[in-house]
């Protein structure tokens, strides 16, 4: 009889603790909100291919809303029982279409590109956001920080010029009130360009923040802005 007991309370503790390491896995520090240029994502060896709606306006695009650490680290993967669905988001569809499309070959409807971003990193947000909210809150960051206003508003314009990694930040910072971090990757030439945009939000998802710590890598003094 007691061995039996001990089974069972061996279970229950594994029970325990298999919860309690879930919930650890989906404590974070801030956010990382990230918005990649179109032109930059299209203008490389490997190249791009529009969405079925259609080409995309000539504006940032959502990359994603990424849960981090403050020493560089990051959860993933948090919810394999929290698979995407379409119906818990059918409001935001044709705001993600425009604002989060997926510019991947073979051309598609970007379902697949925003089922990864729930999946890798959103379910590693829920205990703060749920499926509805972690899309909403992304598409309401960006609304908030208009990127491309705030560098063409600087006079740095994606007409495929080179300019100056320092005033492209302090374009952004003056706009925005929050110091980026800038990715850039390469074209089919070789020449470094600006790619993605990195802000911090706070764990809550509700305002920016400097960011605790910056990715790694780096780019040139001076990057390309392509036209899109």
């Amino acid at each position: 009889m007691e061995s039996k007991y001990s089974i069972l309370l061996s279970l229950l503790m594994l029970q325990c603790l298999s919860l309690l390491c879930v919930s650890q896995s989906q404590d974070f520090d801030f956010f990382y909100f990230v918005q990649q240029w179109p032109g930059s994502y299209c203008d490389t060896k490997k190249s791009c291919c529009y969405p079925n709606t259609g080409k995309p306006t000539a504006d940032f695009g959502i990359h994603g809303l990424w849960p981090n650490y403050e020493d560089g680290s990051y959860p993933s993967n948090c919810d394999p029982n929290n698979s995407f669905n379409q119906a818990k988001v059918s409001d935001l569809i044709s705001n993600m279409q425009k604002n989060w499309p997926s510019l991947a070959c073979p051309s598609s409807n970007s379902i697949q590109f925003w089922t990864h971003e729930w999946e890798k990193h959103g379910t590693c947000s829920e205990s703060v956001l749920s499926q509805h909210g972690y899309f909403d809150t992304a598409l309401s960051l960006k609304g908030k920080t208009n990127l491309l206003k705030a560098l063409t508003s600087a006079g740095i314009n994606p007409d495929g010029n080179s300019y100056s990694l320092v005033n492209i930040k302090n374009a952004i910072k003056g706009a925005i009130g929050y110091t980026p971090w800038i990715e850039c990757n390469v074209d089919e030439s070789g020449n470094s360009q600006l790619y993605q945009i990195y802000l911090c939000v706070d764990n809550s998802g509700s305002d920016l923040i400097e960011c605790p710590v910056f990715p790694k890598g780096k780019c040139g003094s001076e990057i390309e802005f392509p036209s899109f």
